[in-house]
């Protein structure tokens, strides 16, 4: 029987994370040729990551901490610990997590095949300032 829209358990695809093994190259990648606009751009906690409006939809993330090439998607749930239940109650059981994320707890789970997928709760909606693009939770913001 086919699922119904309503019967996943996951809410709206949020991010794709993007791998970035040259980090500055593929910033000004998606800048300067793709045209993206860049929401925000950061380092903390041993990390660089940017946030890129490439289109309609999810936001592009790119992230030196990432294998590059990879992507994974990044789905928004309305309350993490009951859909990791019901996950696991499945067969399905995370990789890793729940560690945090800006906007709040996430998981991280593979497919058969090994591609990765996440899941995270929004508890802090709004976790970066649209006027500074300061983020709230980090130790350095870069350009």
């Amino acid at each position: 029987m086919p699922r119904t829209a309503g019967a996943t358990p996951f809410g709206t695809l949020r991010f794709l994370y993007v791998g970035a093994g040259k980090f500055e190259d593929d910033l000004r990648f998606y800048r300067d040729e793709v045209g993206a606009a860049v929401v925000w751009n950061l380092e903390g906690f041993g990390a660089r990551v940017a946030a890129l409006r490439i289109a309609d939809g999810p936001l592009l993330l790119i992230a030196d901490h990432r294998h590059a090439p990879s992507t994974m998607p990044v789905y928004e749930v309305a309350d993490l610990k009951a859909v990791v239940k019901g996950l696991k109650a499945r067969g399905c059981t995370p990789e890793s997590g729940p560690f945090e994320i800006p906007n709040g707890p996430c998981c991280v789970f593979k497919d058969p095949s090994g591609n990765e997928f996440a899941i995270f709760e929004d508890v802090r909606p709004g976790v970066f300032d649209a006027e500074s693009e300061k983020p709230r939770r980090t130790s350095r913001r870069t350009r």
